[in-house]
């Protein structure tokens, strides 16, 4: 068929308009399209508080640390509830500002609520599972802190060692697994998110027992392929990093590991030196840049990947560099959240003292360090890059407004009174965060 110059305009003109809107309108996973809290948008609202810029308040009954996902028009979120008659809560072990732990002999709903992004009204609600936890959680952890992911058709929703469930956008059962159930590391939990690419599902699945990495068909729920791991527990979420050699399934724990997403073969590996892994890989077509906190066992180390790697990458000892690390770190400040990859600079907060630090990212040189941030409470979520500017969710309700660049500056600050650790979603024009006690649509 021949088409003329003004329809082939004309669709060329379409297509990019639809791609333009699936960048802008949707936020399918945890950390954004490309895992990155760099969201591709004109208007994103830099300014907001307690009754300012804020359009609706969605309240919260259970518990969760899962992130907002958004698709359309549809705002996809977990949480667990627990059955108030069914236990007697141990407030002994509370921290002030929190709720009780919730123990394991209670009564719990696991469930999936879809809302309107315009209006913030219930659109569906499907409880997953009900019953008592298969395994306990530290007091700070929850039975749903695992991030949703949809692909526009499904949405697919990962509680941990309670099973993974797929819906379609109508929250409609599709199908299901179960993975079965393995302690983790001091009974902290689990919080690794599923992953969507192409037609294939990743699931990470790391314990003291067990731990596999595994590929699933997308629409069907049945393994690909699967990878035992020589790991026990992690927390992160893998990542899909398409560089200028390959696309690469990058995963994190006492080695970082890619993988080929369509075979699972193992293509290079880095020992992290110890440590705790909790943040994921953050990258660009060149490199991708890794670590684990820093614990007793070590740790604490920034390592830049380049892209082609292969093999054991892992420096020499008393070396930071190798074959495939480009530099390397210590003491970096890597710690619960992941860091932000913006204009050439990596950006990290560290949870405890409340500090920021920030490193070239073609070199690793060392733009500042530990800089205190004003009154800043602990990082638990990740930070946002969006204008020029650096966006720090503190716990405490107050988002610290950074410059980007090398002069360290404060510029402003966004006050809600609630406590935040789930990781924002960015749309065109709005902003949804989870707190505590409500999901805020800012705009």
């Amino acid at each position: 068929m021949k088409i003329y110059p003004s329809l082939r305009s004309a669709s060329i003109i379409a297509l990019v308009f639809i791609l333009a809107m699936s960048c802008t309108s949707n936020w399918p996973q945890f950390r954004g399209p490309e895992n990155n809290m760099v969201p591709l948008v004109k208007n994103l609202p830099q300014v907001w508080g307690d009754g300012q810029n804020i359009k609706w308040e969605y309240p919260l009954e259970g518990n969760g640390w899962s992130s907002p996902i958004v698709w359309g028009d549809k705002i996809f979120i977990t949480e667990v509830t627990l059955d108030e008659n069914s236990y007697t809560p141990d407030t002994t072990k509370a921290r002030p500002g929190r709720r009780p732990e919730y123990p394991q002999d209670g009564h719990y709903r696991w469930m999936v609520y879809c809302l309107d992004k315009n209006s913030g009204e219930l659109i569906w609600e499907q409880m997953a599972l009900e019953g008592k936890p298969r395994i306990e959680i530290h007091r700070d952890n929850t039975y749903a802190s695992e991030t949703p992911a949809t692909d526009g058709k499904m949405l697919y929703v990962n509680f941990g060692m309670h099973g993974l469930f797929c819906y379609d956008l109508e929250g409609n059962l599709v199908w299901e697994r179960d993975f079965g159930s393995y302690p983790t590391d001091g009974d902290w939990g689990v919080s690794t998110s599923p992953v969507v690419y192409k037609n294939i599902l990743y699931m990470q699945i790391d314990s003291e027992e067990k731990s596999v990495l595994y590929a699933l068909d997308k629409k069907t729920g049945e393994e690909i392929w699967s990878v035992p791991r020589e790991e026990k527990t992690n927390y992160s979420t893998p990542v899909i990093w398409k560089n200028k050699t390959r696309t690469e399934l990058v995963t994190m724990g006492l080695k970082a590991r890619s993988y080929d997403p369509g075979t699972g073969k193992l293509i290079w590996e880095l020992d992290l030196g110890g440590g705790r892994n909790i943040a994921s890989p953050v990258y660009d077509k060149n490199t991708i840049y890794l670590g684990m906190e820093k614990r007793r066992d070590g740790g604490g180390t920034l390592f830049a990947v380049k892209a082609g790697s292969e093999g054991d990458i892992t420096p020499s000892e008393g070396e930071s560099t190798s074959s495939g690390v480009l530099w390397s770190v210590p003491n970096s400040g890597l710690s619960m959240p992941t860091p932000v990859l913006y204009k050439g600079y990596i950006y990290i907060t560290d949870r405890r003292p409340g500090a920021m630090h920030c490193y070239e990212a073609s070199t690793g040189r060392i733009i500042y360090q530990k800089t205190r941030i004003t009154d800043a409470g602990p990082f638990w979520a990740s930070p946002w890059a969006y204008d020029d500017k650096i966006f720090c969710p503190d716990e405490r309700g107050t988002t610290h407004v950074i410059k980007a660049g090398e002069e360290f500056e404060i510029l402003s600050t966004n006050f809600i009174d609630d406590k935040f650790w789930s990781s924002a979603a960015m749309i065109d024009n709005a902003l949804i965060l989870r707190g505590v006690s409500n999901l805020y649509y800012v705009e």
